[in-house]
């Protein structure tokens, strides 16, 4: 899963960030309206933490902005200001949820994965795939009912996997999904953890197709 911060407080966007990519999301950070605008019309995110007071361009245009243009990304608004009326306006300009300054890391987590949830609309939290079982919700896999502990980048790289289980996935599309966007390492980083993942999840289970990516078949 691939989010987006626009935060100007440097400090918090960092803890933030931090804080999450250790979840397994790859985050990528804007600090000003404008360049988040813009991360977000070109970067298809699966969620936005939004702020509202913030340079260049504000939270609600922002926000609106993105609506008008047809984007249903999830964004949860981050705000120091207090009242009904903000968060009214925040939700009137088109965001999903409204979290007000300051607030627990905890909850925002919370948040976070609850809106990722409701995106997934109709898709069950608990994706079964032959005798591999991946619980989406708790982050959780297992094989044969045995649970197979997973790093959160392994688990990220296996759900990216599963939830596009039939297709062909490309390493550009895992990286893109799975890391973040300031990420100018070594691409075969994707080929590491595949094969952690055959080597804990058996050898059978993801296909390398020659030339375009990797395939999680469905049973």
């Amino acid at each position: 899963m691939r989010l987006l911060i626009v935060e100007d407080e440097r400090r918090l966007a960092r803890s933030l960030a931090l804080g999450l990519g250790a979840e397994g999301y790859a985050v990528d950070v804007a600090h000003d309206g404008t360049e988040g605008l813009h991360r977000a019309t070109e970067g298809g995110y699966d969620l936005i933490v939004l702020d509202i007071m913030l340079p260049g361009m504000n939270g609600y245009r922002v926000c609106a902005a993105l609506r008008a243009a047809g984007d249903d990304t999830p964004i949860l608004m981050l705000t120091a200001k207090e009242g009904e009326y903000d968060e009214a306006e925040g939700l009137d300009t088109g965001a999903d949820d409204y979290l007000t300054k300051p607030f627990s890391y905890v909850v925002l987590r919370a948040r976070v994965k609850a809106l990722l949830r409701r995106r997934a609309t109709g898709a069950p939290p608990v994706r079964e795939l032959g005798a591999l079982r991946l619980d989406t919700g708790a982050r959780r896999v297992r094989l044969a009912g045995e649970e197979i502990p997973l790093t959160a980048k392994e688990y990220a790289v296996l759900e990216h996997l599963v939830l596009r289980a039939g297709q062909v996935v490309s390493k550009a599309d895992i990286l893109e999904h799975v890391w973040d966007f300031a990420y100018s390492g070594d691409p075969n980083i994707v080929e590491v953890y595949v094969s952690t993942l055959r080597r804990k999840l058996g050898a059978g289970l993801i296909r390398t197709v020659r030339g375009a990516g990797y395939l999680l078949e469905r049973p």
